[in-house]
């Protein structure tokens, strides 16, 4: 059995499912799913395995360096504070409805990152979790966001705040966002023809950050009997009764994938790179500020002293202070080279807080990419196979810290995630990059 450009295509996009969870530990609790799955698979996700570029390096078969999306949010090479948030109006490449409609069929895509603002499409789209929120345009076409409203009598909801204490608000609003989403979905199903239903569920990905280490005993703050252990499941059963809803709705001959960006796996703390770079003397402020959780901004850097600073994130990112590239550029071009060298060695060479070794990989774009556009990071850093997150802010003094400087998160992203289909790839797809070209030949 193989899959047919032609006949009805469902994409369930999963955020950060990792095998484990769908594929093992789940297994049986999922009946809707498991029924539309007969192969199945883990899948790599792309250089760095981050929501953005993940989803659109999968939706157009290109590396997040072709794209030139490395993350969320970018600095303009060559200035200090000129940042921009990745959005669709950078994605220049032909994307798997845009596939789909050359071939005459209509795409039905919702959630699906980056795709806000909306684009017109041969079809209809609802915009992803980077939607400021519903006040503004988040349909194609516009019209369909009053038909949306008119249906769920109110605002359509995108994402929710996760990194929260607040554990009850959290589930509270995971259920009405993916009831409300749901909702939304078997409207469409029923009332428009398409040959292409992709939808991204973002609230796998919440749930995961915000109670993992609730469900997970072998993260390292898992609490004994608390009333959030069974979260998680309960989610994803959620999700399934729901899908198994839509499930009916659905044509006889729909075919089903299964996907997820990314896989999850507790996180163990943050290292404040910037912290690193201040002690290792590449990094020199005019002060150092005397609160924790300082954000490091242009003016608090001496840049005369300055040869690098660093973001904090699921990775880090790493500049240089480069002559005739920034506006206070303090090293030489010919001097770059060495520089990477020596930051790569230095940065590998770190070890956990108790003088245990770390599994961190550093590179530069050029080594991960066949084409490097866009705004690019002059380093990529995975902190011990990424269970270390990247902390970019300032005042701790001591750069391993237990928690997220960005507010509770239980989970950090991890390289594989979830490959299921109602049929075999043509060819056994290794990287999500690959998903629609090498594996299902849709684009």
């Amino acid at each position: 059995m193989e899959i047919q450009p032609d006949k009805p295509i469902f994409i369930l996009g999963l955020d950060s499912t990792p095998p484990r969870l769908l594929f093992e530990e789940f297994k049986g609790e999922l009946p809707n799913i498991e029924s539309i799955i007969e192969y199945k698979q883990p899948i790599r996700s792309t250089h760095p395995p981050i929501t953005i570029p993940a989803w659109i390096s999968m939706s157009t078969g290109k590396t997040p360096g072709e794209l030139g999306l490395y993350g969320f949010r970018h600095r303009r090479i060559g200035s200090y504070d000129d940042l921009y948030i990745a959005n669709s109006k950078l994605i220049k490449t032909k994307t798997l409805w845009a596939s789909i409609g050359q071939r005459g069929g209509n795409s039905i895509i919702v959630g699906v990152p980056p795709s806000y603002p909306p684009k017109p499409i041969k079809g209809l789209l609802i915009s992803d979790f980077i939607t400021p929120d519903a006040s503004k345009p988040y349909t194609w076409p516009r019209s369909l966001k009053q038909e949306i409203e008119r249906l769920l009598g109110g605002p359509y909801i995108f994402d929710v705040e996760f990194r929260s204490h607040d554990k009850d608000r959290i589930k509270k609003g995971l259920w009405r966002m993916t009831e409300i989403q749901f909702k939304v979905l078997k409207h469409l199903a029923k009332t428009r023809k398409w040959t292409l239903f992709f939808y991204v569920l973002i609230g796998t990905d919440r749930v995961q950050h915000a109670f993992w280490k609730y469900y997970d005993p072998n993260h390292p703050k898992h609490p004994e009997n608390s009333e959030y252990e069974d979260v998680i499941p309960e989610y994803y059963k959620l999700v399934d009764r729901l899908f198994g809803e839509l499930l009916d709705i659905l044509p006889k001959e729909t075919q089903f994938i299964v996907v997820s960006d990314h896989g999850a796996k507790p996180m163990k703390g943050a290292f404040a790179v910037n912290e690193w770079l201040i002690q290792e003397g590449y990094l020199v402020l005019k002060k150092y500020p005397s609160e924790q959780g300082v954000d490091l901004k242009p003016e608090m850097i001496d840049w005369s002293k300055t040869t690098a600073w660093g973001w904090g994130g699921y990775y880090a990112r790493i500049f240089l202070n480069v002559k005739d590239r920034e506006p206070m550029g303090k090293i030489d071009k010919e001097e770059v080279p060495g520089l990477i060298e020596e930051l790569k060695k230095k940065l590998s060479s770190i070890k956990g807080p108790g003088g245990e070794p770390w599994n961190t990989k550093v590179y530069t774009p050029s080594e991960l990419y066949p084409e490097v556009n866009g705004d690019p990071p002059d380093l990529i850093v995975y902190f011990d196979d990424l269970y270390w997150r990247s902390a970019g802010t300032l005042g701790w003094k001591n750069p391993y810290l237990e928690e997220n400087d960005r507010g509770p998160d239980d989970a950090v992203h991890d390289w594989y995630g979830i490959l299921g289909s109602t049929a075999k790839p043509f060819e056994k797809p290794e990287t999500i990059t690959e998903l629609f070209t090498k594996g299902y030949r849709l684009l």
